[in-house]
């Protein structure tokens, strides 16, 4: 398990309140706000399917952000029913839709990277949940989303009994103004901070700061509040004064029903078996045990329903994918049969014109076309021996460099002898293959990640290049390619990132890097033309922004079809 959440902390960071995101009036999702609706009137099961739609029907209307908050809303009510890993994986696959460079889709995420934090936290993984709350605390620009995000940075720190730790924060939030100035905030951080002096000081008195908290959520009619003080009481007068205890219990049982928390009916229920006569304290273990079973039932039916409803939604795409490719054969087929036919009458009837004329200007034809055939030979050798050879080499140079059991210096010196001499030999055509794209496309920028240089990578999924044609994903590679060892050889960056993104009908890909740049009058080697015929023959565009203070920025837009 501890593995597990570690792999995670790679992509992310951050929370242990739920914060659901604001709706918002859709344009032309009408499955988005009718997931709302459903969850305005506290009908997960049925909020968590028309979240799921919304998704799909966002991404097909490429809209990323959109697509994120359904995923992040889903993962909440994962994580509310008690499916604490799969919130985490929904929550996971939603950081891919959204950029953090984006003022506003930071407060998105900081919002994702809390319900990480809680899950972390529920699981008891409290180093990972930490780093969750750091991460969303820097995120976010909204002052009260930050208050709440400390607050559960302290009560994460009280879980692993660091209460001096805890108290810095608490005492630290208590002094803001904008704590002040909010009386649910203000309940919720006094109430904790007495409690964490409590548990470091037995001895000491927390009850008048409880019942300020709690009568300050009475007035706030903050029932979520109310509830998570009655239980503070609770604990507190559990061993000095059982019949108080049984009180604030039993009102919080109370309360707990009339807000439908059953966790917290099973917390109130657990103190009232421990603290009440004989046969009440049966008569609540039985109500216990009942709530807890159908608790249980209730959960693992959610778990499974919400696997299942993933798992149609991916088998439908890819049953969708399938019959689209039979579809497109046989159109393929048929328009093939009317080129056939066509080109059959057209060739008769053009020969006999073309066969008058074919003799006087042959000898012409055939020398130009054989200038013509010597300098494509020649541009598509050096094409060839750049891409495929060159660059090709120094890519597994790269990755040999990273491998510590190897004798670099002696496998290097060899591998930079032949990269050089490759310079000046031709290849034979390679075979290219389209399947899983972006897969290749992946492994291939990830390829360039050492110790000292960090890829990032971002909006490469399937769906992206569903389009797009095997002759222009050819392009593509070697242009990528060309990009990354370029930056490898030149630029000294430590930190790169490659985005994807499709707009309307092109496909944008935005390269940048924290290297030394681009002068403005830059000299275009082999590499760099080539890359600027191969955008050219896909009908694209490349734009080098050359006036950042440090670093690179690359532009390449091309059509899809």
């Amino acid at each position: 398990m501890k593995r597990y959440i570690t792999l995670l902390l790679i992509l992310l960071t951050i929370a242990c309140q739920r914060s659901k995101i604001t709706p918002v009036v859709s344009k032309g999702n009408p499955y988005y706000d009718q997931a709302w609706y459903f969850s305005d009137h506290n009908l997960p099961d049925s909020s968590f399917i028309y979240f799921n739609k919304a998704k799909e029907k966002s991404l097909k209307d490429g809209d990323s952000v959109k697509a994120a908050k359904s995923l992040i809303n889903m993962a909440i009510i994962s994580g509310d029913r008690g499916d604490f890993f799969g919130s985490q994986e929904i929550s996971l696959s939603a950081i891919q839709y959204l950029n953090p460079e984006v003022e506003s889709e930071k407060e998105i995420l900081s919002t994702n990277y809390n319900n990480l934090g809680k899950m972390a936290n529920r699981l008891k993984e409290y180093q990972e949940a930490a780093r969750f709350y750091l991460k969303a605390i820097e995120l976010s620009n909204k002052e009260n989303s930050r208050n709440i995000y400390l607050n559960n940075l302290g009560v994460n720190l009280i879980d692993q009994h660091k209460y001096d730790q805890a108290l810095k924060y608490f005492s630290k939030l208590m002094t803001t103004s904008s704590v002040q100035q909010n009386p649910v905030t203000f309940s919720r951080i006094l109430s904790n901070t007495a409690k964490t002096k409590w548990l470091q000081n037995p001895g000491y008195n927390p009850v008048p700061e409880f019942l300020k908290a709690y009568h300050i959520r009475l007035k706030e009619k903050d029932l979520l509040g109310q509830n998570a003080s009655l239980a503070h009481l609770a604990d507190f007068y559990m061993d000095k004064k059982p019949d108080s205890a049984i009180f604030y219990s039993y009102r919080m049982y109370l309360l707990a029903q009339h807000i439908k928390s059953a966790d917290d009916q099973l917390y109130a229920l657990e103190r009232l078996v421990k603290l009440s006569s004989d046969q009440q304290s049966k008569q609540y273990f039985r109500t216990y045990k009942k709530l807890e079973d159908s608790v249980e039932t209730d959960r693992n039916a959610a778990k499974n329903q919400f696997a299942v409803i993933r798992y149609e939604t991916e088998k439908n795409k890819a049953d969708n994918l399938l019959l689209q490719k039979d579809n497109t054969e046989k159109k393929y087929q048929i328009i093939k049969q009317k080129i056939v036919s066509i080109s059959t009458i057209f060739v008769l009837v053009a020969a006999s014109i073309i066969a008058v004329l074919w003799y006087k200007k042959r000898k012409q034809r055939l020398e130009l076309e054989a200038q013509t055939a010597i300098r494509e030979n020649q541009l598509k050798t050096s094409k060839k021996v750049h891409d495929v050879v060159a660059n090709g080499l120094y890519r597994v140079m790269t990755e040999i460099e990273n491998q510590e059991e190897i004798d670099k210096d002696r496998v290097l010196d060899k591998i930079e002898d032949l990269y050089e001499k490759s310079r000046d030999i031709s290849y034979e055509e390679v075979k290219f293959t389209d399947q899983n794209f972006h897969e290749r496309v992946s492994e291939l920028i990830k390829s360039f990640a050492t110790e000292t240089t960090k890829v990032a990578l971002a909006g490469n999924d399937e769906q992206l290049w569903k389009k797009v044609t095997a002759q222009v994903k050819y392009e593509i590679d070697n242009i990528l390619q060309e990009l990354m060892v370029n930056m490898r050889k030149h630029s000294g960056a430590s930190n790169v990132a490659v985005r994807f993104e499709q707009k309307q009908n092109k496909i944008n890909i935005y390269y940048t890097d924290n290297g030394i740049g681009m002068p403005e009058e830059m000299r275009f080697n082999n590499g760099l033309k080539n890359t600027g015929t191969r955008i050219e023959s896909i009908r694209g565009e490349i734009n080098f922004d050359t006036k950042v203070e440090k670093g690179l920025k690359i532009q390449i837009s091309f059509p899809i079809t």
